[in-house]
């Protein structure tokens, strides 16, 4: 039977939803605000028409002491996840994911159904909140005043404030006639405060055994305004629920459980979403039945029930559960989104606007320009911040090894034609300028791999020929220019669209061995020069010690466990964003202290050109007759293609969604500054420059923004990444004033900048997929991870797809390293053909988990039948879950 009290026929018949907008509950969202990883997106909130939820905090009082002293104790508290008071520890447990007997969830049921239910209760503080639940027909007017003052009496909170021990609240009880409604100032110093975004609000449950009453009392209340009900929770937060669970005696820990059970059920996404917007009893039990019927069972004897479940690293999307709801607000006649705008919603992604063709010449670098001017301002607002600072350093030091490092290769490959002065003119030059008029600042400007190989083919081509060299590159420059030109004004670029991952991957990792194979056998060179002391020789006065049986003094320091103060949490992640730059300070400090003989990084002290008698502008022809001017067409051609793959690939990398980019592409206005650069540098007889993979994606990855207020259990958001110029436009600068730098970096050792190189070649290459297939080829069944195409792909088909990439990858390396390079560019552009050619091997749904598809193959979807296997339309497949979770980019470079 339902206890109501007189007047509750008035709420439930005016009970209609009533929701507090977020903009009135938070006038200033910050990033904390942004939807939960659990929760409905801001998409979905949108298509259902509601608005998005405020996050709630549940905290569960239990009444401990009968008979003897009647207290509340706060013996538990759930965000995201539960966290339990360990009280002999003193301290709150690690959050876990809850786990509940299904006799408490039915206990509860059966509760509720017969208890109070206030919807939309008008109730403004807690001693009005009380007068209304203990207003029930089976309670005495002695019974219910003693319940009205054991509800009223402050409870005890476990407050861990900073700088002091662990101390509970006050144990005084508190009367009706206090009036004590304002938080305490435990509650503002609480440090849970700080990781709950602005607008959440609470949820109070309240548990446990009273022996003077007949018969189990339960009552849930939603205010209808979120008020702060003084004392009652730990963190001063307006409550939105209560809810109430008492009654007599009974064995086990039933009403504990029953309050374990109503803590779950409103830190769950979906059961909070309906109970928000629940009109009656009927409508409450009904979200309760909902949850219960997808509850997942744990078979008792095949598992520890004691043991508590880590939260997952991703939380898996909430698709599967609105389309009920849907039906619920919209009705059975409301739109469904059709499986192509569900699959392009939650997987495929659609052609971006910036690959759109316009069908007019140069189209394409017009529109750039115009979706790109309106956030020109704010590319260099956006860089006013610490972090913008720590990434040019990083950055910083990244290019100026590259610059040495390809600047000293050029020179070997061109007899020193070009050298460590024109690599650093060129890369601030060529570098500064691209940021400034770039579509894609972020984009790091770089000599790479495969334009040094076409270099040194090129160079030998010249000899070969008799040839003088500056001049012959100075007209294939030209001709790239123009071929670029030409490229751009035909909107050449929407044809990035074919460059799935199986050609990023292969150009990827092809970059990231050119970075590893260059910085281990530059150190390698080192020990012909420098060799490595071996033992009885008296060459070095170096000595290693044993201090004796106790060991060596040398002793691995165990990390203490993270810091939960805030100002401990700043200085370590100030640490982290300087970690690659204070390992070269420790790298310099230890080689000065050692006083090792280590080859130290050399920096030109004259501003003039490697080759002596030549000027800074290269002659046109020299001693070459007119018509190679002509002829140098042919391999302008071939490097066109190589500029085009390897500019608009990494474009495409840097470019994918998973990055969260607000500020768009810009690919046709992008390949327009490579080629009037390329003009540039022809003629002042500077490196060739294009965008680097490697490089690009650090200088990405030290920009990265997460989100700060994080709830227990759960890791931090990734937001996006810090979109401007000022960063790269900084590098550019420093790396040009370098040369007038000698004094001060001529302490760095050059193996300290070998080993950023070869962190970036290694880290590049581990984080792509390809690299996890190739160790599916070594490892045995089961010892391999349960990688989610593992379930849809036969194993053999994943090794037939991994082993054709590898002699894809083998050719390049090979043709790279032979006379034959010369056809280097076109067998780049072989990738795209042989993805093609994969069509005809593998089936679109192998592809589909392997790779991507093309966007023919794509649109031709629905008509070959394969929706129900992919699951895309919402199916209560376990797979078609771990189909939506949020994808992290692809390729991702940790320099934090």
């Amino acid at each position: 039977m339902e206890m109501k009290l007189p007047g509750q026929e008035e709420f439930e018949a005016s009970s209609a939803p009533r929701n507090i907008p977020s903009g009135e509950l938070d006038s200033n969202p910050g990033p904390g605000t942004g939807p939960s990883p659990d929760g409905p997106s801001d998409t979905e909130s949108k298509e259902l028409g509601v608005c998005k939820d405020p996050l709630l905090f549940i905290q569960l009082n239990e009444l401990l002491g009968w008979p003897q002293a009647l207290e509340w104790r706060e013996t538990g508290r759930w965000v995201l996840f539960e966290e339990k008071l360990e009280v002999a520890a003193g301290r709150w447990s690690a959050p876990h994911v809850p786990t509940l007997a299904l006799p408490s969830l039915q206990k509860l049921r059966s509760l509720l159904a017969e208890g109070l239910v206030l919807l939309d209760c008008p109730a403004q503080s807690l001693l009005e909140l009380v007068e209304q639940v203990t207003r029930v027909e089976s309670l005495s007017p002695e019974l219910r005043g003693q319940l009205q003052a054991l509800l009223l009496q402050r409870p005890q909170h476990y407050n861990q404030t900073t700088g002091t021990r662990p101390c509970w609240g006050s144990t005084h009880p508190r009367k009706a006639s206090d009036n004590e409604e304002a938080p305490l100032r435990e509650q503002y110093q609480n440090p849970l405060r700080q990781k709950l975004p602005p607008g959440a609000e609470a949820g109070t449950v309240l548990a446990g055994e009273l022996g003077f009453l007949a018969q189990p009392l339960g009552a849930f209340v939603r205010l209808r305004d979120p008020v702060v009900l003084g004392s009652l929770t730990e963190v001063s937060l307006p409550s939105r629920f209560f809810c109430l669970l008492l009654g007599p005696p009974m064995l086990g820990k039933g009403y504990h459980e029953m309050g374990r059970a109503a803590a779950v059920l409103l830190s769950d996404p979906q059961f909070q979403w309906s109970v928000r917007r629940a009109s009656n009893l009927h409508d409450l039990l009904a979200a309760l039945d909902a949850f219960l019927e997808e509850v997942t069972v744990l078979p008792p004897g095949r598992w520890d029930p004691t043991a508590r479940i880590p939260p997952p690293k991703c939380l898996p999307s909430q698709h599967k559960r609105l389309p009920s709801q849907q039906r619920e607000i919209r009705g059975p006649s409301g739109p469904r989104l059709t499986s192509a705008e569900d699959r392009h919603r939650y997987g495929l992604h659609a052609p971006s606007q910036e690959l759109q063709r316009t069908g007019r010449l140069f189209g394409g670098l017009i529109q750039d320009v115009r979706r790109k001017a309106p956030w020109y301002p704010s590319d260099f607002l956006d860089a006013l911040h610490l972090q913008c600072f720590s990434a040019v350093l990083y950055i910083y030091l990244a290019t100026v090894t590259n610059a040495i490092t390809f600047g000293g290769l050029l020179g070997d490959a061109t007899d020193g034609a070009q050298g460590v002065l024109e690599s650093f003119l060129g890369t601030a030059v060529a570098g500064a300028a691209f940021c400034l008029m770039a579509g894609q600042p972020l984009t790091i400007l770089s000599s790479t791999g495969p334009v040094l190989v076409f270099e040194r083919l090129l160079f030998s081509f010249s000899r070969d020929y008799s040839l003088d060299y500056l001049p012959f590159r100075l007209w294939v420059g030209i001709w790239v220019a123009t071929f670029c030109l030409v490229l751009v004004a035909t909107e050449a670029s929407v044809l990035v669209r074919y460059f799935t991952r199986f050609t990023e991957e292969g150009f990827c990792a092809l970059i990231s061995l050119i970075f590893i194979y260059d910085a281990v056998g530059k150190m390698l060179n080192l020990t012909h020069t420098y060799p490595i002391q071996k033992p009885g020789s008296s060459t070095y006065g170096c000595l290693c010690q044993y201090p004796g049986p106790g060991g060596n003094d040398s002793q691995w320091i165990r990390t203490r466990p993270k810091d939960r103060d805030d100002i401990v949490s700043m200085v370590r992640k100030g640490l982290s964003d300087f970690s690659s730059v204070l390992a070269i300070l420790l790298g310099c400090g230890l080689d000065a202290f050692l006083g090792l003989a280590t080859p130290k990084l050399m920096v030109p002290r004259e501003f003039k050109p490697t080759l002596p008698g030549r000027g800074w502008l290269v002659s046109p022809f020299g001693t070459n007759p007119w018509w190679w001017s002509v002829a140098a067409a042919l391999p302008a051609l071939l490097l066109s293609i190589l500029i085009f793959m390897d500019q608009q690939i990494t474009a495409v990398i840097l470019n994918r969604m998973e990055y969260r980019l607000q500020k768009g592409a810009g690919f046709h206005l992008d390949l327009f500054c490579v080629a009037v650069l390329m003009l540039l540098t022809s003629v002042l007889g500077l490196p060739w420059y294009v965008s680097a993979t490697v490089i690009s994606l650090a200088h990405m990855d030290s920009l990265r923004r997460e989100s700060r207020a994080c709830a227990p259990g759960e890791l931090p958001n990734f937001l996006g990444i810090r979109e401007q110029r000022l960063t790269g436009l900084v590098v550019f600068i420093l790396t040009g004033a370098s040369i007038f730098l000698a004094p001060v970096l001529k302490f760095i050792p050059m193996p300290v900048l070998y080993g950023i190189f070869l962190y970036m070649g290694v880290a590049a290459l581990s984080s792509i997929q390809f690299t996890k297939r190739v160790k599916l080829l070594l490892m045995p069944a089961k010892h391999q991870p349960d990688l989610l195409l593992l379930r849809h792909v036969p194993l053999t088909r994943v090794h037939l797809f991994t082993a054709i990439q590898l002699v894809c990858l083998g050719l390049l390396w090979i043709i790279k390293s032979t006379p034959a390079a010369i056809i280097f560019p076109l067998m780049l552009l072989g990738l795209v053909g042989v993805r093609k050619a994969l069509e005809r091997v593998f089936s679109p749904q192998e592809l589909l988990w392997l790779d991507e598809l093309m966007p023919e193959e794509e649109r031709s979807i629905p008509e070959k039948g394969l929706e129900p296997e992919h699951s895309f339309s919402g199916s209560d497949s376990e797979d078609s879950e771990l189909m939506y979770q949020p994808k992290a980019p692809e390729i991702n470079i940790s320099v934090n």
